[in-house]
């Protein structure tokens, strides 16, 4: 065991493991905590002060609009825009990685595969809305619209193409050429080792997909017909000039749309631990 020796020569304990796993989330967090606290006292001296005269509430003000509008408030409306984004995630980022694998069994359809993805980037999502609404059509009511699960299955395919098939073009030549001597073809290739190879551009992607299928659920909702939701919440806050609630609305998607990046970056460290430097798992690409 090693032992810490002071200035005078007095020989003190090193840390104990539980000091040292709270000293090392205290550095993880300190710095994100610091910054949430800077933004809040900006905004909080700006509403104050030169914001003053306008219609900018206070942090205290959008906690007590908060507390008014009781939890059950935003889970109501929040339910059903998080469904709305949960479907077209899995749908968005289904067809993206399917696409992918796709562009390599197939290399011939690639141009076409990442030309399709490029439109869909390109696509101005607030022209095609009413487009997709008249397609679509209003849902019953109290349900998810699909006009939002399309709009959120848009706003994440491109992204999850793009991982992928870098992260598919990332596997070792070597292991490549070991599954093609033991007589495996592309889907071997694809599974065996392809698909350990892209593990860490996919999640990355799903990081990206989290937030950007909740945005585009949200914008869907505008003009999507639904009687509950985020976008119907906003819409009635501006209506009714209540800055307080509306500044709750975005605040509270903007936590979701957090927890969403947070979990999948947990993921990558659990399932992809070689991607942040660590080692690669033995066998994982044989």
């Amino acid at each position: 065991m090693s032992v810490v020796t002071d200035d005078a020569g007095t020989r003190a304990a090193p840390p104990a493991p539980r000091h040292r796993g709270v000293l090392r989330l205290a550095r993880r967090w300190a710095p994100g905590a610091g910054g949430v606290l800077g933004v809040v006292a900006v905004w909080w001296l700006a509403a104050a002060t030169v914001l003053a005269g306008t219609t900018m509430p206070t942090p205290l003000g959008v906690a007590q609009g908060f507390a008014a509008d009781g939890l059950g408030f935003y889970v109501a409306n929040m339910s059903v825009t998080l469904e709305e984004a949960v479907r077209g995630f899995l749908v968005g980022n289904g067809l993206a990685l399917l696409l992918a694998s796709l562009v390599l069994l197939v290399p011939a359809l690639e141009r076409l595969i990442m030309q399709v993805a490029v439109i869909s980037y390109c696509l101005p999502l607030v022209a095609i809305t009413p487009i997709l609404y008249i397609v679509i059509g209003p849902p019953p009511s109290g349900e998810p619209s699909g006009t939002a699960v399309v709009l959120a299955a848009l706003s994440v395919f491109f992204t999850t193409v793009v991982g992928a098939v870098l992260g598919f073009r990332s596997a070792d030549p070597a292991s490549l050429d070991v599954v093609t001597v033991f007589g495996g073809g592309r889907w071997q290739q694809l599974v065996r080792v392809r698909l350990v190879a892209a593990l860490p551009g996919i999640i990355g992607a799903l990081q990206i997909a989290a937030p950007a299928a909740l945005l585009g659920a949200i914008l869907g909702e505008y003009i999507g017909g639904v009687d509950r939701g985020v976008g119907p919440a906003l819409v009635n806050a501006g209506q009714s000039l209540n800055a307080e609630r509306a500044w709750g609305i975005a605040l509270a998607c903007a936590v979701v749309a957090g927890a969403g990046y947070a979990l999948f970056a947990a993921l990558a460290r659990l399932v992809t631990p070689w991607a942040a430097g660590g080692a690669a798992p033995a066998g994982g690409a044989s």
